[in-house]
């Protein structure tokens, strides 16, 4: 941040001047000053004390007494201890408001020509039901981090795998072939995402049918699941695909195309966009490939059935299959396979992988494995967790067919959208063609922003009719705020009240004050939000500056105001606020509207 660094540098030159040459950079700490303190920027003293071999107060007055010199930003300043207080002059706050009104984006542009990118990967479907509300966390998380770490600056790839091979899909191509009799998702007029996990619920309640009747014959669980037909079925199935059968292969494609068309209008509805999509179908083999490599090197080990591991006892784990004895691969030999292609393909600085938090000992044991193969850049694999989404209702079950799908759940935010913002009057201004796309942004950023507000580490309770609230927590009550900015700019434009170019220094109010630096704090934020991977560091500091706003708009009239250069100056908080939100809630991957 601007103000931070220079205080930094200043502090520096001072410690030069003090004890000669060095770089001071790293032991300088600042932090914004705590509530109930007079500042605006707090140094934390303490790490400099042995440098400078005096008392915290001692060494704290010094340096501010330099700062006071050396900067016109700084007005006053106050020693608490080891902690030396910062008082910035409140002309320094209306110049960078004037600098946010100048910018033509709020956001940093990645250098993408000398950087290596961050590759995000989020979404990761199967082909054999459609997206969920499980799939709506992981994509938003995805998109919005990818958003915001490219707003730090950094360059991203977004990329997706699909499971699109395995038992589980050879289980919905069975169901089709014995109960599909011949349709279609077109000739069903259902989508075919939809289309395709219906027929895998179906197999899962058939398969049920018969593990229930061999277990009143005094099978096991497990024992029954072998047993039967339809298992075994599945299975000869999955060993004729990987063997290359046409008949087999000839009918997943043509299933998984069915699936595709399905989550692309999914993706377009929830604004998810990929750089490039992997297929498990195409990384399974490079990874066996890598398996077998390893097993010649020693690396790996395989067993007497031919089943080939990876000892992990070093990092007190336990051994990892790799290859079943059949040679067919697990889901680690996939993700490994995916994760050289990954590297051969952008070279990247991090692999970012967004998958939720069950799978945090697969992603910990992936980086291991990859170390272990001797791929130097196998610390750059990061896994982003994050923790379950439910309904009030409770969990979800995909095989039993209780899952909620991604498209009725965005159909549901739009319905009540419509009829909630009808209800208090919030279309009243939307000119008649305008409205559905007003509403579908309403419900969208309530959706979007209800989800991304919560720490993605935490398991959360999404309730559709809660998120749609124009005064709380949500999106909607940013919406409004941004369009109730957009409404006062028009009216000032009707009342000959014109944008000037910069803004007049006048004496503010503290709450005109608090907003502004509220606005400051918009760069750092974004910049912890892309450090720690966290939209809702993003979604709650939009949150607290649309409350802010709307107070200063309540106590501070503008069109009521008599004197020129005061009513020029909120006109242009207000605008600078409007951009800080719109950019915010782009971060978010939500839209704001101009009138509601």
């Amino acid at each position: 941040m601007i103000l931070e660094k220079k205080i930094e540098n200043q502090v520096a030159s001072y410690l030069k001047s003090i004890c000669g040459e060095g770089d001071y950079n790293e032991l300088v700490h600042l932090q914004k000053t705590r509530a109930g303190f007079k500042g605006d920027i707090t140094l934390v003293v303490f790490p400099l004390l042995k440098l400078l071999k005096q008392k915290p107060a001692e060494a704290a007055q010094g340096i501010g007494e330099y700062l006071s010199d050396n900067m016109q930003e700084v007005m006053s300043f106050n020693v608490i201890k080891g902690f030396l207080n910062i008082e910035i002059d409140p002309g320094w706050w209306t110049g960078y408001m004037n600098m946010i009104l100048q910018e033509d984006s709020l956001l940093k542009k990645p250098d993408n020509k000398d950087s290596s990118p961050v590759l995000v990967e989020f979404s990761s479907p199967n082909t054999n039901k459609p997206l969920h509300l499980g799939h709506i966390r992981n994509n938003l998380l995805g998109m919005s981090i990818s958003r915001i770490i490219e707003a730090s600056g950094k360059p991203v790839k977004k990329v997706n795998l699909v499971n699109d091979r395995g038992i589980h899909i050879c289980k919905t191509m069975l169901a089709w072939q014995k109960w599909g009799d011949g349709t279609t998702p077109e000739k069903a007029d259902i989508k075919g995402d939809h289309f395709v996990g219906e027929y895998y619920v179906m197999f899962e309640k058939e398969l049920r049918k018969e593990i229930d009747k061999l277990r009143s014959e005094s099978y096991t669980e497990e024992e029954a699941l072998q047993k039967a037909p339809l298992m075994k079925e599945a299975r000869e199935m999955l060993r004729k695909w990987e063997s290359g059968d046409r008949e087999t292969l000839d009918l997943w494609k043509t299933m998984n195309r069915w699936v595709y068309e399905g989550f692309d209008e999914t993706y377009k509805e929830l604004g998810v966009s990929f750089h490039k999509v992997y297929y498990e179908s195409g990384t399974y083999k490079v990874g066996r490939e890598v398996v077998e490599e390893g097993l010649k090197r020693g690396v790996l080990e395989k067993k007497e059935d031919g089943s080939v591991w990876a000892d992990l006892g070093k990092y007190s784990l336990d051994k990892k299959l790799l290859l079943r004895s059949d040679g067919t691969s697990v889901y680690m030999t996939q993700d490994i396979g995916t994760a050289v292609l990954r590297y051969n393909d952008f070279s990247p600085a991090e692999m970012l992988y967004v998958v939720g938090n069950e799978q945090d000992y697969h992603f910990k044991v992936l980086q291991i494995v990859l170390r272990e193969l001797g791929y130097e850049w196998a610390e750059k694999v990061k896994h982003i967790s994050y923790g379950m989404v439910e309904l009030p209702g409770g969990r979800m079950k995909s095989r039993e067919g209780t899952v909620v799908d991604a498209d009725d759940i965005i159909s549901e935010m739009e319905i009540t959208a419509q009829r909630l913002s009808e209800e208090l009057g919030k279309l009243d201004e939307v000119p008649p063609g305008k409205r559905s796309e007003v509403v579908k942004m309403i419900g969208m950023g309530a959706l979007k922003y209800f989800i991304l507000k919560v720490d993605p580490r935490k398991n959360m309770l999404f309730n559709p009719e809660e998120s749609i609230d124009f005064n709380g927590n949500t999106g909607p009550f940013i919406q409004y705020t941004h369009a109730r900015v957009c409404s006062l700019r028009r009216k000032c434009s009707e009342a000959g009240i014109t944008e000037q170019e910069s803004s007049p220094i006048v004496d503010m109010s503290s709450k005109e004050l608090m907003l502004l630096k509220l606005l400051y704090d918009f760069q750092g934020v974004v910049s912890q939000a892309a450090e720690d991977h966290s939209p809702a560091l993003i979604a709650n500091y939009v949150y607290e500056l649309a409350k802010e706003y709307n107070q200063f708009y309540h106590d501070h009239p503008i069109l009521r105001e008599s004197r020129r250069d005061v009513q020029q100056f909120r006109l242009l908080l207000s605008v600078c606020t409007g951009r800080v939100i719109k950019s915010a809630m782009y971060l978010l991957g939500a839209e704001v509207p101009e009138r509601m």
